[in-house]
């Protein structure tokens, strides 16, 4: 329930996939290759520690300009989420996707161990990719710890691709 003035506003994709054509991880083995698509934002993840940051710590409003961000408050808040759909369409029915992750909530330390088989796990170097400004600039505001960041946030990663290593080379030429 919400209190007079306040509300919430949420959407859902739903889609339908053939049972012999699911991509559930179970083919996944050691050596794989985890491949990151970019996010547009925050997208899913935290948005009451962000309310918290901006709002509370920081004192900011909507229309605060984030210079590092180079948007509002507002508009980083309310950045699109990225459909990977479009994206990764013409990869699906190649076989050389073995597992799949959207970071959502739960971020990187908890949405791409729930695809792993029991007795795997995957290694990610830090620093790999671009760090959006937005997670940069939260982290600083509140301090907040590393972990927590990756266990919250997307940290610039929407969607983890898991494909054995010598497919990883095809996937990533799709994408240039």
């Amino acid at each position: 329930f919400y209190s007079k003035g306040e509300y919430d506003v949420a959407g859902f994709i739903v889609g339908v996939v053939d049972r012999s054509k699911v991509i559930d991880g179970k083919a996944i083995t050691p050596g794989d290759r985890v491949l990151a698509l970019p996010s547009s934002g925050l997208h899913t993840n935290g948005y009451s520690l962000a309310r918290k940051l901006f709002f509370e710590v920081a004192d900011y409003t909507v229309d605060t300009h984030l210079e590092s961000v180079g948007k509002t408050v507002g508009e980083a808040l309310l950045s699109e989420h990225r459909s990977y759909f479009p994206v990764i369409e013409g990869l699906l029915d190649t076989g050389c996707i073995k597992g799949l992750a959207h970071i959502t909530g739960g971020g990187l330390l908890e949405n791409i161990p729930r695809i792993l088989p029991e007795g795997t796990s995957a290694a990610i170097a830090r620093g790999t990719w671009p760090v959006l400004p937005v997670f940069t600039l939260m982290q600083e505001i509140g301090h907040v710890p590393e972990t927590e960041m990756y266990r919250t946030f997307n940290m610039g990663v929407g969607l983890v691709i898991i494909s054995s290593a010598g497919d990883a080379e095809a996937i990533q030429s799709h994408f240039a």
